[in-house]
């Protein structure tokens, strides 16, 4: 889906509008400024430039209506506790 946002907080309060909140997106070509949004969604796993993060070393899981708790890496130790997994590939960047 795609949803029309006036700015970054508005675009910001539309992520965070959903009982669901498996993973998300930030594209953009300042990387800080693309963090900083990221750290503000409230799922589990937010990519920057990139749609989606599948990688065996990285922990995967969701908030709120998507689940609770991590797979993979040491974080299965605590399967109550939400992380939130940030990555950030260089928008330019070859896939």
């Amino acid at each position: 889906m795609i949803f029309r946002a006036t700015d970054t907080d508005d675009a910001v309060r539309i992520a965070n509008d959903s009982s669901f909140r498996f993973g998300g997106s930030v594209f953009t070509t300042d990387i800080e400024r693309g963090k900083a949004v990221a750290a503000r969604i409230d799922t589990g796993m937010v990519c920057v430039n990139h749609p989606t993060l599948v990688k065996a070393d990285v922990p995967f899981g969701g908030i709120k209506r998507s689940g609770y708790g991590r797979e993979l890496t040491d974080l299965w130790l605590t399967e109550f506790v939400n992380h939130k997994v940030i990555d950030v590939v260089d928008i330019d960047a070859a896939f």
